[in-house]
C-alpha cells in the first residue's frame, strides 16, 4: 500500500506547504495529495491559497506523484481550463500528476455569482464535465451545449500521459455513478462498514481493478488530550454529514453549525490517539480493506512533528 501525505491548503500558506511537502519527501512518503479551497472550513483554519500555482512549485520541488481533489462543474472553472491546467503539469512532470473530481461545495463554488445546484445535477454537470475533459485529452475539438457549454474548444499543448482522472466519493450512490467514468475512487476515512458500502458501490458500478484511495483524517500528538484538542481547534467540521457541508456557503457558516460538536463527536471521523501503535493497526486495516493508497492528513496544526516522529515508524512499516 503506498502511504502519500495529504498538504491542506485551508490550514497553511503556499509557502509553509512547500515545505512541509518537502519535509514529508525527505521523510519517506511515495507521494502527496492536496485541496483545492477558494476558502477554508473555519475561521481558524485560516488560508485558502490557490492550488494550481502551488502544484508547479511542489512537482519540482519533489520528484514523487501529487494530486489535487477539485471540481470541474462549470461554476468556478470550465472544465476546459482543467483540462489545460492538467496538461501543462502533465507536459511538464509526465505521469507523475493525477486529479480527484467531485461535485463540489458552495464555499468553493457560489462566490462566481451563479446559482448553486442541487446534487443531482452537480453529478450530472460532472459526467459532462469529464466527457469534455477527456475528448480534449483525446485530441478533439469540443463543442456542445448541455449543462455545461463549449465552442469549439482544443488543448494545443497535451502531455505525453494522461493525468488519471479519479472519483471522488463519500456516498455509495457517488461510488457506483464513479465507477462508470472514473480511473479509480477517492474517499475519507469512515467506519469501515460504511468505506466496504462504498468500496463496493464503485466496484459494482464499474470500478472493478480501478484502483481505491484513501484519505485519512487523523490527529496525532504527544498526548491523546492535545490530539484531541487539536482535532477539535480545527478540523470539527468533519462531525458534518457530507449534504449538510456541501451547502454552507461561508467559514463562519461553518463555525456557527459547529458550535455545538463535541470533542468525543469527531472519533468517527479522525483517527484520534497518541499510540502509534493504534495508528498503525488503523492502517493495516485499510490495507486490508484492498486500499491501494492511503494520504495521510494530520489535521493539527503540528505538521513537522507529525512528519517527524509519527511517520519514520509507519513509513517503515510499509517501505
Amino acid at each position: 500500500m503506498k502511504v502519500g501525505y495529504h498538504a491542506s491548503h485551508e490550514q497553511f500558506s503556499p509557502s509553509e506547504l512547500l515545505h512541509y511537502v518537502k519535509l514529508a519527501h525527505a521523510a519517506g512518503f511515495q507521494g502527496a495529495m492536496c485541496s483545492d479551497h477558494f476558502a477554508p472550513w473555519g475561521r481558524s483554519q485560516g488560508q485558502s491559497g490557490f492550488a494550481w500555482s502551488w502544484l508547479g512549485a511542489a512537482l519540482e520541488a519533489v520528484d514523487f506523484d501529487i494530486g489535487v481533489v477539485t471540481t470541474p462543474i462549470g461554476l468556478r472553472y470550465h472544465p476546459a481550463i482543467i483540462a489545460q491546467a492538467g496538461a501543462t503539469l502533465g507536459d511538464m512532470y509526465p505521469g507523475r500528476f493525477w486529479m480527484a473530481l467531485g461535485s463540489g461545495e458552495a464555499m468553493n463554488e457560489c462566490f462566481a455569482g451563479q446559482r448553486w445546484p442541487a446534487k443531482a445535477e452537480r453529478n450530472d454537470r460532472l459526467i459532462e464535465a469529464v466527457e469534455i475533459m477527456r475528448a480534449l485529452y483525446d485530441g478533439q475539438t469540443v463543442t456542445r451545449s448541455g449543462l455545461i457549454s463549449t465552442e469549439q474548444a482544443t488543448l494545443y499543448t497535451r502531455p505525453p500521459i494522461i493525468p488519471r482522472l479519479v472519483g471522488a466519493a463519500l456516498t455509495p450512490a457517488t461510488a457506483r455513478l464513479a465507477g462508470g467514468w472514473a480511473d479509480g475512487m477517492v474517499t475519507i476515512n469512515q467506519p469501515r462498514n460504511k468505506l466496504s458500502s462504498l468500496i463496493s458501490a464503485f466496484r459494482e458500478g464499474g470500478g472493478t481493478g480501478k484502483p481505491i484511495i484513501l484519505q485519512v483524517h487523523l490527529s496525532y500528538a504527544p498526548t491523546d488530550e492535545e490530539a484531541r484538542q487539536n482535532a477539535y481547534d480545527q478540523w470539527r467540521t468533519n462531525a458534518l454529514s457530507s449534504s449538510v457541508a456541501a451547502d454552507l456557503r461561508f467559514p463562519e457558516q461553518f463555525d456557527d453549525a459547529t458550535r455545538y460538536v463535541r470533542p468525543t463527536d469527531l472519533d468517527d471521523s479522525i483517527r484520534i490517539s497518541s499510540d502509534i501503535g493504534q495508528q498503525l493497526s488503523w492502517l493495516m486495516e485499510d490495507k486490508e480493506m484492498g486500499f491501494d493508497e492511503v494520504y495521510l492528513h494530520n489535521v493539527g496544526r503540528n505538521q513537522e512533528y507529525f512528519i517527524r516522529q509519527f511517520c519514520e515508524v509507519i513509513l517503515r512499516s510499509f517501505l
